[in-house]
């Protein structure tokens, strides 16, 4: 098994694999699965340094994109409820998220609440590219930070 493992996490550490499965594992834990993107992108990283601001670029796409498929999802759920329901649907208790409107999205590098805001921001209709915009920018300061933190403390193994 430890085998297997070791091959499969050199197989996706070659750059012409690596950056596609970024991409895949960042697209598709911004969306409500639990799966965390984060190891993906240090390996990478900590395998082949010269694609820290490739992988970091690449990380922050593809979950900001996955945020905006949570967005999107939050919007269908929010027309679904209101055409089963005959009438708008009222949020009173969101209606902090409201008041801050995009802005919130910039949150949505959280753990655990990152991910459903997107999708909550898409049922208040909140407007679409300005909440694509703080979410892209919150993910790219998380990867960003995370990955030099992790670099700092693991420096070990860095062939430059």
């Amino acid at each position: 098994m430890e085998i297997w493992m070791h091959q499969l996490l050199e197989w996706l550490a070659l750059p012409q694999f690596g950056l596609s499965t970024v991409f895949i594992v960042s697209f598709v834990s911004a969306t409500l699965l639990p799966l965390g993107s984060e190891p993906a992108v240090f390996g990478l990283i900590k395998l082949n340094p010269e694609l820290f601001w490739a992988a970091i670029g690449v990380a922050t796409v593809g979950n900001t994109l996955g945020g905006g498929v949570s967005w999107w999802m939050g919007l269908g759920a929010h027309k679904v409820v209101d055409k089963a329901r005959g009438n708008s649907t009222d949020v009173r208790a969101l209606g902090w998220l409201k008041r801050f409107g995009p802005r919130a999205c910039l949150l949505s590098w959280l753990p655990v609440v990152g991910d459903p805001l997107c999708a909550v921001a898409g049922w208040l209709k909140l407007p679409f590219w300005p909440c694509l915009a703080y979410m892209a920018v919150g993910k790219f300061f998380r990867y960003l930070v995370m990955t030099a933190v992790l670099l700092y403390l693991m420096p070990g193994h860095l062939a430059v």
